[in-house]
């Protein structure tokens, strides 16, 4: 086995500068890779295959451990470098480890190696990972304390490298910084050496799990990218259209057998219709005071017109009384519950109450197409003008905001569930998740999610009981599932919080908030640069396994793009060869 080492820079002051002549050897056996080695250090091309020859480059070669060859390419001046970069980065890529030297009384030559050298490795040593050692040579003389203000010692500090600005360059390059205040034995052989043969001991473990490999022709270890048709473009995650509203009407529509609010005519007494009293507190101040009353008054709410005012709308609705509920239609097992019957006084919200209660449900806020449905029904131009004014009394919009953007930005079709979320208000289920109490509606589920609806509709023990328990889920993980049922909108924190969502909602067959999970966790691992997706201790190889075991197909394609994108940097991960092929 051997192991290639490339040496960068020079540990004396001045170093070698363009135009002048290469350290023969007299000046090599000064270095500090020289001073670690030995006596058995040989000058001259080494005779490896793998060799590159570059005249910037002094090559020699010497044994550690016995019968391990160490093979040294030691370039002492940067300005070297810019001869040729091209063959430099193919002497980079041989390197197994990478020292960077520089000497701590030269500011100068440190300087252009953190200013102009420094930017042009540090993309390299992202995708290669190889270790780097930072060694700063010599002794100050004022390191200790404050600055003296004497001309000699002022002289010193002004043209020596701190040591923060060593230790700073170390952390932008991924680098082990280590300061060597002279290179006799003591600090080369105790301090340098204890490092250098660390990596050396890792460096030989990595190459003796693939030499069996190679030996037996198994081409494990040199997997290349698959063939994908567009490796360079990552694919589109397609969301599925909020069917916000839809599920809403449908609520109103067929959801009677959750409803416990009825209207009756103020006339005649005859049965209007049934809605829900969670949804109506949500969306409207004035059913919030005329539902719960002196228990409104307790919690802060907008100014509501349920009472007559002096030059104000007249009262358009009044309760009657409360009973239990023993008329509907309800499935069996179904818990009965507090009726509330309102009378509707008002003529014209009582032939268009259906309509009206759509345009609440639906949460769209589009009067324009509430004001098209009032004139197909009244065909009366002052009526309709007179109930739409009602209508934006009823659900507690003034009319000088009625136009403005900001005011439709904030009154969207989901934000009208937003004060019903984790909300004991009219709650009639309690989920019991880890020991969490989370409070939601029926009707709001059931409209949203069509394995609740089973699940409290048929015959199940949760469509009989108040108290719902919820296991193999965490209760942060419930809480955003149920945040998305009431506001049609998910956020996760990380990567690993939108992968638990994923799986929540495959569960319970919310195929848009999968896609919307699928969109967080491609954000998140595209906003990574490369060297943090390096370091990350997120397995992208087991997210993609958990993709393609939940159903996220879109999230699995993409996953097999980034992977093959960045195939340097999962490439030299353990769990890449879990990868089939």
């Amino acid at each position: 086995m051997s192991i290639h080492i490339v040496a960068l820079g020079s540990e004396c002051p001045g170093g070698v500068g363009p135009g002048e002549e290469i350290m023969g050897q007299g000046q090599l056996q000064g270095g500090l890779l020289w001073s670690y080695l030995g006596q058995g250090a040989l000058v001259g091309p080494c005779d490896l295959e793998s060799s590159i020859h570059n005249p910037a480059f002094m090559e020699y070669t010497s044994r550690v451990f016995g019968d391990v060859t160490v093979v040294v390419r030691d370039c002492p001046s940067w300005d070297l470098l810019d001869s040729d970069w091209t063959s430099v980065r193919k002497v980079l890529e041989q390197a197994d480890i990478l020292v960077i030297k520089y000497s701590v009384t030269d500011k100068l030559a440190f300087q252009q190696v953190r200013n102009n050298y420094a930017p042009r490795l540090r993309p390299l040593l992202r995708h290669w990972g190889v270790p780097v050692i930072l060694v700063a040579v010599g002794a100050r003389l004022n390191d200790e304390g404050p600055p003296c203000t004497c001309p000699l010692c002022a002289s010193d500090w002004s043209s020596c490298v701190p040591h923060s600005e060593g230790l700073q360059l170390s952390r932008d390059l991924g680098a082990t910084y280590l300061e060597l205040p002279s290179l006799n034995h003591v600090f080369v052989g105790r301090y340098f050496g204890s490092v250098l043969e660390y990596f050396m001991i890792q460096c030989l473990k990595h190459k003796a799990k693939e030499r069996p490999e190679k030996r037996r022709g198994n081409k494990v270890n040199d997997l290349r990218p698959p063939h994908l048709e567009q490796p360079a473009r990552l694919p589109p995650i397609r969301v599925e259209e909020s069917s916000f509203s839809q599920d809403m009407q449908w609520l109103l529509e067929r959801g009677v057998q959750f409803a416990d609010v009825a209207f009756y005519a103020g006339d005649s007494g005859k049965e209007l219709g049934w809605a829900h009293a969670a949804v109506l507190c949500a969306v409207s101040p004035y059913f919030r005071q005329l539902l719960l009353g002196p228990k409104a008054r307790e919690r802060p709410q907008s100014r509501c017109v349920c009472r007559e005012r002096d030059g104000g709308p007249p009262s358009l609705l009044s309760t009657w009384d409360g009973g239990i509920i023993d008329d509907l239609p309800r499935t069996e097992g179904h818990l009965t519950g507090r009726l509330s019957r309102l009378v509707v006084k008002d003529p014209l919200l009582c032939m268009c109450l259906w309509e009206t209660l759509m345009f609440i449900y639906r949460g769209a806020w589009e009067w324009d197409h509430l004001q098209e449905a009032l004139d197909e029904k009244l065909k009366n131009s002052l009526a309709v003008a007179q109930l739409m004014e009602r209508i934006r009394s009823l659900i507690g919009k003034d009319r000088s905001q009625r136009d403005t953007p900001s005011a439709r930005a904030a009154q969207l079709g989901p934000q009208t569930l937003v004060n019903l979320f984790n909300s004991p208000l009219y709650s009639d289920v309690i989920f019991m998740v880890q020991g969490s109490v989370l409070p939601a509606h029926r009707a709001v589920l059931v409209a949203r999610c069509d394995v609740m609806a089973a699940m409290f509709s048929g015959k199940y023990a949760e469509a009989r009981s108040r108290v719902v328990p919820i296991h193999g889920v965490s209760s942060d993980t419930f809480l955003s599932f149920l945040e998305y049922l009431y506001t049609d909108s998910c956020c996760p924190a990380s990567v690993l919080q939108a992968m638990a969502v994923l799986v929540c909602a495959e569960m319970y067959q919310v195929k848009r908030l999968q896609h919307l999970c699928e969109v967080c966790v491609c954000a998140y691992l595209q906003s990574m640069p490369s060297r943090e997706l390096s370091s990350t201790g997120i397995s992208v190889i087991r997210l993609l396994r958990r993709a393609k075991c939940h159903n996220a197909e879109q999230l699995y394609v993409w996953l097999l793009h980034f992977i093959a994108n960045n195939y340097l940097i999962f490439s030299h991960k353990p769990d890449f060869l879990e990868l089939s092929g």
